[in-house]
C-alpha cells in the first residue's frame, strides 16, 4: 500500500468514526462515545506523520469532509452539555453556570 493510499484509508476511517460518534452522541451512548474518542486518538496520531503537501486532491475532498462532521459533533458535543448545565440549573434553583464547590477540611502544602 502506498503512502498516499495509508493516508486516504485513514482519512476514510476517520470519516466512518465520525459518523458513528454522531450516532453515539445522538443516543447519549458513553460507552461508544468514549471509544470513539479513544480512536480519534488513535487516527490523528497516524495523520500526524503525513505532510499537508503529499495530499492529492481526493485526500484533500476527504479532509474536508472529516473537518466539517467534527466540526457538527463538536457542536453537538456542546448542545449536550449546555443541556445538561441547564437541568443542574433548574435542579439547583440557579441560573448561574456550575461551579465545583470548594473542599472542606483539605490542608495543603505550601512550598
Amino acid at each position: 500500500m502506498t503512502r498516499k493510499q495509508e493516508t486516504l484509508a485513514t482519512l476514510q476511517q476517520m470519516l466512518a468514526l465520525l459518523q458513528g460518534e454522531r450516532q453515539a452522541l445522538a443516543a447519549l451512548d458513553l460507552e461508544r462515545i468514549t471509544n470513539c474518542t479513544d480512536n480519534k486518538l488513535d487516527l490523528c496520531a497516524r495523520l500526524e506523520a503525513v505532510e499537508q503537501d503529499s495530499l492529492d486532491e481526493e485526500c484533500l475532498g476527504v479532509l474536508d469532509a472529516v473537518r466539517r462532521l467534527n466540526e457538527i459533533n463538536r457542536r453537538l458535543r456542546n448542545l449536550i452539555a449546555s443541556n445538561v448545565q441547564n437541568r443542574l440549573g433548574a435542579l439547583s434553583g440557579s441560573n448561574a453556570p456550575y461551579a465545583a464547590l470548594p473542599r472542606q477540611g483539605l490542608s495543603m502544602a505550601h512550598a
